[in-house]
């Protein structure tokens, strides 16, 4: 299992940017495809974001191409989600997300993975 922190939430008005964090722990990080992934109020979790364990390739939701983009750094073993012209309905609960199995490529489906952060708030104000 490997343990995840996300941050980098907060409040912000429309048309602002965030970026989001998360710092893994407990095995080998740069094995292993990273995700986000959002739960907006009253509604299901949604995908967002996705990354291959190299970082070469990348997936996005359709609400979010053009606006979000995923990144990792190995070296650090953390995944990140720079989110711009953000609009109120990216608000959400953000969390991140580890694949089951090494050296994948991208995976967009949540039974795809493994562990889980606990979350962080994004808040879009209009």
């Amino acid at each position: 299992q490997v343990q995840l922190v996300e941050s980098g939430g907060g409040l912000v008005q429309a048309g602002g940017s965030l970026r989001l964090s998360c710092a893994a722990s407990g095995r080998t990080f740069s094995r292993y495809g990273m995700g986000w992934f959002r739960q907006p109020p009253g509604k299901e979790r949604e995908f967002v974001a996705a990354i291959s364990w190299t970082g070469g390739t990348t997936a996005y939701a359709d609400s979010v191409k053009g606006r979000f983009t995923i990144s990792r750094d190995n070296a650090k073993d953390t995944a990140y989600l720079q989110m711009n012209s953000l609009k109120p309905e990216d608000t959400a609960v953000y969390c991140c997300a580890a694949d089951r199995s090494m050296l994948r490529s991208e995976r967009t489906n949540a039974a795809d993975f493994g562990s889980w952060g606990q979350g962080t708030q994004v808040t879009v104000s209009s």
